[in-house]
C-alpha cells in the first residue's frame, strides 16, 4: 500500500536557525536602516568629539628594607598591591599633585584632576601604570608625572611617619629602664650585693635591645619606589579613529537592524516560511510553482515543451495520484484562501491537463458561478443560458448542457463543465445535477476537479467539500495570514473534508501585471465573458503572436473545443482525443 502524503518532519536545530535567519533577511529595509543609523551615529561621534591625549607612566613599588642586597631580601615584603592602587587614586595623592601643578601654573581642582586618571596593575607585578587623559599632550604628560610623583611622595611620608612612631614608642619604653638602671647603680655603690648587681645587668641587656631596634629603624631604606617610565607627551590623539568608529557603528547598526527585523518578524501575521505554512494548515507542501516569462498572460502550461511550470504541475499530479486519500475517491477541490482566484483557476486547469496526460478521464467542473471565466480562458464557447435546476428538468439545463471537451495538444483532453452566472449560487451548487457530476469521480479511471471561489470569501467551497472531500489550497505565503490557514483547516475539517496539501505560487510579478494590463485589466489573453459567443481566433492560444514568443511550431495548434454530447454522459475520455 502506498504511504500517504505526510507533513514536513521537524527540522533539526541548525536547519531551524538557518530558516529563521533567512526570514530575518527578508526585511532588508530594516537591516539597511539599522546599518545607516549605526554609521551616522559613529560618524557624528568621531567628528563632533574633541581630541584627547593619553600619557602613561610606570611606578615600581617597593617596601622599606634595612639591607636590599642581603640574601633573602624581598622588595614585595608586606605590600598589598590592591591597597596601593587605591592609594594612588585617593584624594591625598590628588591634593599633593594639585599643589605641585599650581606651582607650574596649572590650577585644577582635585576632583577634576582625578577624573582623568586611571591606575592599573599588570598581573604578577609590583608596577602601577598611571595613565592620564587630557585635552593637550603637554597637559596629559605634566599631570601624569605629577600624580605619579605625588603617590611616591605620600608613600615616603607614610613610611617615615611609621618609623618615627615606632622609634618614639621604643624611647618611651627605654626611659623608665634607664632610670631604674641608674638607681640600681647607686645602690650597688653604697651597700653592694649580688641581687642588685644581677638586676642591674638584666636592665642593661633590655636597654641594649631597645637601642638596637631604634638603630635598625633609623637604618631602614625608606625609598617607596621608582618612576620606571616617565610620562611623555603623546604624538597622536587617543581613542578610536574614524575608520574604527565607522566599523563599530556598522556592527552595532547591523545588530540594531536584526533586532528590528526580529520584532517585525514576531508581530508579522503573514506566513513566514513553508514550515510554518505546513504547521498552520496541517497539510504537506505539494509544490512551489516557478515564474516563467513564456507563460505570462496564458493559463495552461501543460503542452508547452521545456516548461518548468508544466513539470511542476506534473509532479503535483503524480503525488496526488499515488496518495491513498485521493486515489480512493479521485475527486479534488481547488481553491484559494481569499482575494484573487486566478492562480487557483490556472492550477485547476493545469492539473486537469496533467491527469489527462496520464490517461485519466478528467472532468473539470467550474463551481465559480459569480465570475465564471474558464470557458473564455480555455476557448470553450457556449451560448448563454439560465440555469434550470429548479424546473424539474435539470438534466437538460445547467450544468448538463455546459460540457465541452478541451483538447490539449500533445497532452490529451479533458472535459470542461463551465460555470454560469446565477443569482442563487448556494442552491445551484447543492442541486442534484451538480452532485451527479461530482459523483462521476467514482467511475474507474475518472478524475473530477472542482474549481471553487476563495474559501474565506464565499461559502461555495464549503458547500462542495462534503461531496469532494479532498482540497488543495493554492496561495502565496506572503499574502495569507496564519490565522487564515488555521481557519481554513477548521472549516474544511468541520465540513467533512481534508486538506490534501498546499500549492505555492510566486504571485503576480511585473511580467504578469504587464500581460494582465494588455489583456484588458485582469484576465489573460483570450478571455471572453460567458454567454457572448465564441472568442475571436486571434484571442486564443492559437494566436500566432502568442505562439511566436517561443518559436515552437507545436504551440500554434492551440486548444480545440469539441461540442458536447459525444459518448456517454456528454463527454469523451482522454483516449478518444489522442
Amino acid at each position: 500500500m502506498t504511504e500517504p502524503i505526510r507533513t514536513l518532519d521537524e527540522q533539526d536545530e541548525p536547519a531551524l536557525l538557518r530558516d529563521q535567519f533567512r526570514q530575518l533577511l527578508r526585511y532588508r529595509t530594516l537591516l539597511v536602516t539599522g546599518v545607516l543609523l549605526g554609521l551616522l551615529g559613529s560618524g557624528w561621534l568621531a567628528l563632533s568629539g574633541d581630541d584627547t591625549y593619553a600619557a602613561t607612566g610606570e611606578v615600581s613599588v617597593r617596601s622599606a628594607t634595612s639591607d636590599p642586597f642581603a640574601a633573602g631580601a624581598s622588595a614585595d615584603k608586606g605590600i598589598n598591591i590592591g591597597s596601593e592602587r587605591q592609594t594612588a587614586v585617593s584624594d591625598a595623592v590628588g591634593t599633593i599633585a594639585a599643589g605641585t601643578l599650581a606651582k607650574q601654573g596649572d590650577t585644577v581642582e582635585v576632583g577634576e584632576l582625578l577624573s582623568g586618571l586611571q591606575v592599573t596593575n599588570p598581573p604578577n607585578t609590583l608596577v602601577l601604570k598611571f595613565a592620564y587623559t587630557g585635552r593637550t599632550p603637554e597637559r596629559a604628560r605634566a599631570r601624569a608625572e605629577a600624580l605619579a610623583e605625588a603617590y611616591l611622595e605620600i608613600r615616603r611620608e607614610r613610611t617615615e611617619d611609621s618609623i618615627d612612631n615606632m622609634i618614639d614608642g621604643y624611647r618611651a619604653q627605654l626611659k623608665p629602664l634607664t632610670e631604674q638602671r641608674d638607681r640600681l647603680a647607686e645602690q650597688e655603690t653604697g651597700t653592694g650585693g649580688d641581687d642588685v648587681t644581677s638586676a642591674r645587668a638584666n636592665l642593661i641587656v633590655a636597654i641594649s635591645g631597645l637601642n638596637q631596634k631604634i638603630s635598625e629603624l633609623r637604618a631602614l631604606d625608606t625609598t617607596p619606589g621608582y618612576l620606571n617610565k616617565k610620562p611623555v607627551a603623546p604624538q597622536h590623539p587617543s581613542g578610536a579613529g574614524l575608520p574604527l568608529l565607522l566599523g563599530l557603528g556598522g556592527v552595532v547598526g547591523l545588530a540594531l537592524g536584526l533586532l528590528m527585523s526580529w520584532v517585525r518578524l514576531v508581530f508579522d501575521p503573514a506566513v513566514r516560511s513553508t514550515r510554518e505554512l505546513v504547521r498552520s494548515l496541517g497539510a504537506p507542501l505539494l509544490g512551489t510553482l516557478p515564474r516563467e516569462r513564456s507563460t505570462a498572460g496564458t493559463l495552461l502550461a501543460i503542452g508547452r515543451p521545456g516548461s518548468r511550470l508544466a513539470e511542476e504541475y506534473r509532479a503535483v499530479a503524480f503525488r496526488l495520484a499515488y496518495d491513498p486519500s485521493f486515489a480512493e475517491r479521485r475527486r479534488l477541490l481547488v481553491t484559494a484562501p481569499r482575494g484573487d482566484n486566478d492562480m487557483a483557476r490556472a492550477a485547476a486547469a493545469n492539473l486537469a491537463a496533467a491527469f489527462a496526460e496520464m490517461g485519466r478521464d478528467v472532468l473539470l467542473f467550474e463551481a465559480d458561478l459569480r465570475t465564471p471565466s474558464l470557458a473564455g480562458d480555455l476557448g470553450a464557447a457556449h451560448p448563454g443560458r439560465s440555469p434550470r435546476w429548479a424546473t424539474g428538468s435539470q438534466d437538460r439545463g445547467w450544468p448538463s448542457d455546459s460540457r465541452a471537451n478541451v483538447d490539449v495538444p500533445g497532452s490529451g483532453a479533458f472535459t470542461l463543465v463551465a460555470g454560469r452566472r446565477t443569482d442563487n449560487v448556494p442552491r445551484a451548487l447543492t442541486s442534484a445535477p451538480v452532485s451527479r457530476i461530482i459523483a462521476e469521480g467514482g467511475r474507474p479511471g475518472a478524475v473530477v476537479i472542482v474549481l471553487a471561489p476563495p474559501v474565506l470569501s464565499y461559502a461555495d467551497a464549503v458547500a462542495l467539500v462534503d461531496r469532494v472531500e479532498g482540497v488543495v489550497i493554492v496561495c502565496q505565503p506572503r499574502e495569507v495570514h496564519r490565522s487564515d490557514l488555521e481557519r481554513i483547516r477548521e472549516i474544511i475539517g468541520a465540513a467533512g473534508g481534508s486538506v490534501l496539501g498546499t500549492l505555492l505560487h510566486p504571485g503576480h510579478g511585473r511580467l504578469d501585471r504587464r500581460a494582465r494590463g494588455k489583456s484588458g485589466g485582469g484576465r489573460p489573453t483570450g478571455h471572453r465573458p460567458s454567454g457572448q459567443g465564441p472568442a475571436a481566433p486571434g484571442g486564443r492560444y492559437g494566436d500566432p503572436d502568442v505562439a511566436g514568443r517561443t518559436g515552437d511550431p507545436a504551440e500554434t495548434l492551440g486548444l480545440r473545443t469539441v461540442d458536447g454530447g459525444h459518448g456517454r454522459d456528454g463527454h469523451n475520455s482522454a483516449a478518444g482525443h489522442r
